[in-house]
């Protein structure tokens, strides 16, 4: 089980009700298909091997003695398979019937978990033929083995770190409390649900969102099977909406109307990550629970899951328009909170032509308009230097002049040279020296000009710009209040594209698409031929690879090999591996050593579930060793 990954299954078979010789018959198919993929946990549907539609027929004993029957020969084809099954049955105890799931593994049956909540409404009667199951588990001896019967189970892998599990039946999860809360209160990290849920308008939508939800609130691993073709359309339809769920994120689904199988991946290191981090969410040891131990021989996967290569951005064009209005909305407000509380009634930037500062200015703007305060106010500042282009100039200019701002130019060559001359630096050698030295220049004019005016500098820097340490100490690296500070950069373009499409106005879109092609720069080296010669991303690397890796590192605190493989992943045919293997190197050295930075940011608003303040998100000292992390990558 590299890096925490499981494969598991939720299968639908094409049943024949009340044939349970022959719905066996098709779930040992099943389990044989899924075993040969490696499948360690495989959930069936509710009262699979009778058929859920049944109805006065569970009254027979000859369907309870055929379930019966069914179920031995489904935990002997189980023998060598490896591989944890939930299989749906009618239950006969001490006189009354129960709908269960038995829990079967190599030959074994594990625990027999009934359903809690039996549903007796609209087109469901089963009150007429089932009891709720009791909640602490009793022993019952079944097919010659004794289990524990009851809901309150957890099956708990001994040799994989982190894999328990618990069960719940269809309605169960409908129920305004649902087990499945207090089985991961308990310390189950997957739950599966056997289920038996029909269809009607809309009804998969909201099974959808209750089970994506359900996964996300209780941080865990849900699947859930469902019955499908071959149930009786008497009065009901189902369609075998089957589901695979991670912490709110749906991993695998079901075409309904459809029967078969369906794989996913389950990242236990990612539920587990998420738990440790949400202090409130509390797991301890339920003395009202029968916790059952087994054995399980974990194999290397190749993984079928997929990852995205920008994970702050939705690959869904409508939602990340949503994002992106909403992050604009966040920032703006929080500026407009910061100036009303100074009493600041202007505001003072850089503006270079790139794509940080003119994100921070669009967020300017709209502050000013919440305030009701003429954009007149906003001083934007740009100041030419050895490295400025005509391209990136033209584009400040006219930036600022569309969004109705305030326009100074100061050129402050002659002052960095003046600088250069009292500290007794050569112009001619461009290094850190000649570069740190016009930003600080260019903070010195910001800070100032702002006390001429009763205003706040504005800064500009991003996120992804902050974890690799690329801004000037003093310099551009700092500001009163920082707009931008937890938005990554491949986060930005979008933000700017957002803007572009959506102003109404064409001469800004105009300058907007030309600033979102312009190349990455802190232009501080002289242009060649006019043309940007110091590319940001030649430097320390392309941003989306570092943005990729920051998630996944301060998100679920993944092993650095682990970021390796699901970048590889990621993009495939995109970066070979040795580029990738390069820049996590670049990327852990830099986030470490460049951390006393962080330590001293302006305030600015958190916008996403990953931010570098050290007020909030990231509280680490600033002369911590990355021996660990780079001897993991040095290995690779």
């Amino acid at each position: 089980m590299k890096d925490g990954y499981i494969r598991v299954a939720a299968a639908t078979p094409k049943i024949k009700v009340a044939d349970c010789r022959y719905n066996a018959d098709v779930t040992m198919e099943m389990m044989k298909e899924a075993a040969g993929n490696k499948v360690k946990i495989m959930v069936f549907p509710e009262l699979g091997i009778t058929g859920y539609t049944c109805n006065d027929l569970f009254l027979q004993n000859a369907l309870l003695d055929g379930a019966m029957e069914g179920l031995s020969r489904i935990t002997e084809a189980s023998r060598g398979s490896n591989m944890l099954v939930f299989v749906g049955l009618p239950y006969l105890y001490f006189g009354k019937l129960y709908n269960v799931a038995a829990a079967i593994l190599d030959g074994k049956i594990l625990a027999l978990i009934p359903k809690k909540h039996i549903p007796n409404y609209s087109e469901f009667y089963e009150a007429r033929h089932f009891n709720p199951g009791p909640e602490k588990a009793v022993v019952v001896e079944i097919l010659g083995q004794k289990v524990p019967f009851g809901t309150n189970v957890i099956l708990r892998a001994k040799n994989v770190p982190g894999l328990c599990i618990g069960a719940e039946i269809c309605e169960d999860v409908w129920s305004p409390l649902p087990p499945s809360i207090h089985h991961a209160m308990a310390g189950a990290t997957v739950v599966v649900n056997c289920s038996a849920s029909n269809e009607t308008i809309c009804k998969d939508v909201y099974r959808k969102d209750l089970v994506k939800g359900q996964s996300a609130k209780l941080v865990c691993g849900y699947i859930y099977a469902s019955a499908g073709e071959g149930e009786s359309t008497q009065d009901l339809v189902f369609a075998g909406h089957n589901l695979i769920c991670e912490n709110g994120t749906v991993i695998s689904e079901a075409k309904r109307f459809t029967t078969g199988i369906l794989y996913g991946e389950l990242d236990l290191q990612k539920i587990l990550s998420e738990r440790r981090r949400m202090t409130t969410f509390m797991v301890k040891q339920d003395d009202s629970y029968c916790y059952v131990d087994f054995d399980m021989t974990m194999e290397e996967l190749e993984l079928k899951r997929t990852y995205e290569k920008t994970p702050f951005v939705p690959s869904d064009q409508t939602e990340r328009d949503l994002r992106c209005e909403s992050i604009l909305s966040i920032q703006s407000v929080g500026l407009k909170k910061r100036l009303e509380h100074t009493g600041c009634k202007s505001a003072v930037l850089g503006i270079s032509g790139g794509l940080d500062s003119t994100l921070a200015l669009l967020v300017t703007a709209r502050a000013f308009d919440l305030l009701g305060l003429s954009r007149s106010y906003i001083t934007a500042v740009t100041m030419p230097c050895f490295g400025t282009t005509d391209r990136t100039y033209q584009n400040a200019v006219l930036l600022t002049k569309k969004l109705g701002a305030g326009l100074r130019e100061i050129d402050i060559k002659e002052a960095v040279n003046i600088h250069f001359r009292d500290i007794g630096h050569n112009p001619d050698k461009h290094d850190v020296t000649y570069e740190n030295g016009q930003a600080r220049e260019r903070t010195q004019i910001l800070m100032d000009i702002a006390n001429q005016t009763g205003g706040m500098v504005i800064g500009t820097g991003d996120m992804s710009e902050l974890a690799l340490g690329w801004a000037t100490y003093n310099g551009d690296h700092m500001s009163m209040y920082g707009v931008n500070s937890s938005v990554p950069k491949t986060l930005v373009r979008h933000l700017v594209r957002y803007y572009a499409d959506t102003c109404g106005d064409e001469e800004l879109t105009r300058v907007l698409l030309d600033i979102l092609d312009t190349p990455v720069s802190p232009e501080l080296l002289p242009p060649e031929d006019g043309v940007i010669s110091q590319k940001t991303e030649d430097l320390v690397g392309p941003y989306e690879l570092h943005d990729f890796f920051l998630y996944h590192m301060l998100r679920f605190g993944y092993h650095p090999s682990k970021i390796y493989r699901i970048a590889g992943m990621a993009y495939s045919g995109e970066y070979e591996d040795a580029v990738i293997l390069k820049w996590l190197k670049t990327f852990y050295r830099r986030f470490f050593t460049q951390q006393f930075k962080r330590s001293c940011l302006p305030d600015g608003p958190k916008v996403g579930s990953v931010a570098v303040s050290p007020r909030g998100d990231l509280r680490m000292p600033s002369d911590a060793s990355f021996a660990l992390w780079m001897t993991e990558v040095e290995a690779l």
